[in-house]
């Protein structure tokens, strides 16, 4: 395996032809995956948007045989290294690459709903604000009846950072792009969630002050 020397997203990742590696998802896969494994369903259809490399679609799906899961990025790379993933995989529960972008009006009216679960890990701090408007408008239309959207990242809480690390990180993503920055829990992201008929379920905290975040559709 050889590493470019370009940076992908946030981190420095390493490469087999169109297939990534990226480094944050080899510490934190296994802990995301057993939260969404007592917090998810865990048969019918699942949406993932901003599916990056393809690594956690691979993991998470491996883990949930009963789980139709539906990957892809708006990112051309990003699309090649799921491709590499999925058929590397050979699982017949993943399909994808798909590639919906959430800031798009009316992404999700093109797609058959219900879906069981919507889930984004680590994409609404390194994307416009319109991301996650865009998401939880899409989970609530997408979403049957007690589904659930889970999202992944570092979050503020009350408007106050968790952690002086995540205060730098949050000035570091805002001078690559303003509109780029760690979104406030309780005071940027539940009033998405409300109104898109979406109740805040669970809150649990990760390590390197990052949270998993699950909300239920009313």
């Amino acid at each position: 395996m050889t590493t470019p020397p370009k940076e992908t997203a946030l981190e420095q990742r390493g490469a087999e032809g169109a297939k990534m590696y990226s480094p944050s998802t080899a510490r934190n896969r296994d802990l995301i995956r057993d939260v969404f494994l007592q917090t998810m369903p865990r048969e019918g259809e699942i949406l993932e948007i901003g599916g990056g490399t393809g690594e956690h679609a691979v993991h998470l799906a491996g883990a949930l045989p009963q789980v139709n899961w539906f990957t892809g990025d708006p990112d051309e790379t990003a699309r090649a290294s799921i491709a590499a993933w999925i058929a590397g995989a050979k699982l017949d529960n993943l399909h994808g690459p798909h590639a919906i972008d959430v800031t798009t009006p009316d992404w999700n009216s093109t797609l058959a709903a219900p879906f069981d679960g919507v889930v984004s890990i680590n994409m609404i701090h390194i994307a416009p604000f319109a991301a996650a408007e865009g998401l939880f408008a899409g989970a609530g239309r997408l979403l049957r009846p007690g589904g659930k959207l889970f999202l992944y990242g570092p979050f503020s809480r009350k408007g106050v950072h968790t952690a002086p690390s995540n205060e730098a990180f949050d000035h570091s993503l805002k001078s690559r792009n303003p509109e780029w920055g760690v979104r406030d829990l309780e005071h940027g992201i539940e009033p998405l969630a409300k109104e898109n008929s979406l109740t805040l379920e669970r809150v649990v905290e990760m390590p390197a002050n990052n949270f998993s975040v699950i909300f239920r559709k009313n």
